[in-house]
């Protein structure tokens, strides 16, 4: 239990200053800038995916928990999370490194990965824009404060402050409940669900990315460093993987429906992709 623990702490605590600066630019948005440079935020979302798939490969969770805080306040676009989320590698990254993994094949995977978030965020984006084509008005950009009835009028620091202590406090039951989860089922048991199941893997290597947590990337990972699963089964569950962006997403996201949409879109473009991938029979 004091082991658990001790890894809930060190998943957490690492998240603090993505959150921190992620709050205050959002406060900063909110309460410094007039409606003109809003505007120009909100209009400059259209290189968003290409940005976020960018930002995304850089191995840590905290960036797609702060895309899903801008993203709750209308900051980025939807293709722009959703680029971020698909091409997060959390553990991948690190485990390759000090598995002593060819450069190559490191760079080709995070290719991979980087342009299947980039395709599938502008396509996103597009769509939208097709969708709300000739209506009336644009979503503004949330007010957070207004939005978490928090009353935060005393300068954006201290408002920022809170809100990363609000959601750390989450971040961190969250995590805590589910590397306690996987304590007692055992990585064992959910890389069991992967073996000798072709086709079926990817769909199966997406379920388990879903998992808000780094431990997903790392089960997945190590499966394909043992040979246990293909590069196609492997790129579905990380594709599918966010971290705890997708925790923080039902947090602080409002509108269930919207949310489960989301979460059944990533999973869907990561299973696709990852069956698509093992019917060309790619190999790295």
């Amino acid at each position: 239990m004091l082991e658990i623990l001790e890894h809930t702490i060190e998943d957490s605590v690492r998240l603090i200053p993505f959150l921190f600066l992620t709050y205050l630019l959002m406060e900063y948005i909110e309460h410094k800038t007039k409606e003109k440079t809003k505007e120009t935020i909100k209009k400059s979302g259209k290189f968003g995916p290409f940005f976020g798939a960018l930002l995304g490969i850089v191995p840590q969770c905290g960036f797609s928990v702060s895309a899903t805080n801008l993203y709750a306040a209308r900051v980025i676009t939807l293709g722009t999370l959703i680029a971020v989320y698909l091409s997060t590698s959390d553990e991948m990254l690190p485990i390759f490194l000090s598995e002593g993994v060819a450069i190559d094949v490191i760079i080709k995977i995070l290719g991979i990965k980087l342009v299947i978030g980039m395709i599938a965020g502008f396509l996103i984006d597009t769509v939208i824009r097709l969708k709300n084509k000739g209506k009336d008005g644009q979503e503004k950009i949330i007010d957070l404060c207004e939005k978490e009835h928090c009353h935060c009028e005393h300068g954006i620091w201290k408002s920022a402050l809170k809100h990363t202590v609000n959601i750390f406090l989450f971040i961190l039951i969250i995590t805590f409940v589910i590397n306690l989860a996987i304590h007692f089922i055992g990585e064992e048991t959910i890389a069991g669900f992967m073996l000798d199941r072709p086709i079926l893997g990817p769909v199966i290597s997406g379920i388990i990315g879903l998992i808000p947590n780094c431990a997903s990337s790392v089960i997945i990972t190590q499966m394909y460093l043992e040979n246990i699963i293909s590069v196609g089964t492997m790129i579905a569950g990380l594709l599918v993987g966010a971290g705890v962006g997708l925790a923080v997403l039902f947090r602080m996201n409002k509108g269930i429906k919207e949310n489960i949409k989301i979460t059944v879109l990533l999973y869907a473009i990561g299973v696709i992709s990852g069956i698509i991938l093992e019917l060309i029979g790619l190999t790295i």
